[in-house]
Order: structure tokens, then sequence, then C-alpha cells
């Protein structure tokens, strides 16, 4: 991964065999990110992304492990127990055109990655919800 850092935005490339979520970690682990905005796109070769089932409280995971473009890579990065926590959304395509996403798990890259982390001024935290079964925002 290589990033260069422009105001307050941080613009990624990462390289073949890089995985998304690790080089995300790694950025807001040496950059001391408290609050930022997550958007890219890019070419994968493996994918896995889930979705919460709300009344029984568990992900389900589909994982893919052939050529797809990244059409759509969003979401932020906040703190829990004083970690990053990164909660990123996915959406991929396939040689058939078929469009996959879900909550991205991990993603390795085939060819490229171009990343854009717009660091946000202010702290925002994670608090679990009993109620939900999720990590929320917590102000």
């Amino acid at each position: 991964m290589e990033y260069r850092k422009f105001g307050d935005t941080y613009v990624l490339r990462l390289s073949p065999d890089e995985e998304i979520l690790a080089c995300l970690t790694r950025l807001a682990e040496e950059e001391h990110m408290a609050l930022a905005e997550v958007s890219g796109i890019g070419a994968l070769k493996e994918l896995t992304v889930c979705v919460f089932d709300t009344v029984e409280k568990v992900y389900y995971n589909n994982t893919f492990t052939k050529p797809l473009e990244l059409l759509s890579l969003s979401g932020t990065i906040t703190e829990m127990d004083g970690k990053p926590y990164l909660h990123l959304h996915a959406t991929a395509g396939d040689e058939a055109g078929n469009a996959l996403g879900g909550h991205l798990k991990a993603a390795v890259i085939s060819a490229t990655g171009e990343i854009l982390v717009r660091v946000l001024p202010g702290h925002v935290g994670r608090q679990y919800s009993e109620a939900i079964g999720l990590n929320l925002f917590a102000f």
C-alpha cells in the first residue's frame, strides 16, 4: 500500500495480493484516525461479503474467488475500545455483469485498488446494542 495525504484526504493505491481491511486498519493506526469516511474502486481476486439477519442477529457470509471489479467501496472508520473500527460495504461485478455485495469481511486485490479516506474532525466510538445485535455509533 502506498498513500499520500492531501488536506484532510488520504489517497491510497493498493497492490496485488493486498487485503483491503488490513491496509485500511494499518492506515488508521499509523495516522491515528478517530473518524473518517472511505470510498474506493479496484480489481479483486477474492471477496467475502455478508448480510446481517436482523431477526436471528447473525451474519451470513458469501465468498467469491474469481476476477471481480470492485464497483463501490464505502463506509466509515471509527473507534471501539481504543482501536480502529472499520464498517465497510462493497459491491463488485463479475464477468457476466452480475453485482455481488454486502458488508465487507475481506477483499484481496488482483490488480490495483484506488481508495480515498477523508478524515473528519471529531470522534465517534462504537457501542454494542443488545437489542439490535450490532456495534452502533456512540456519540
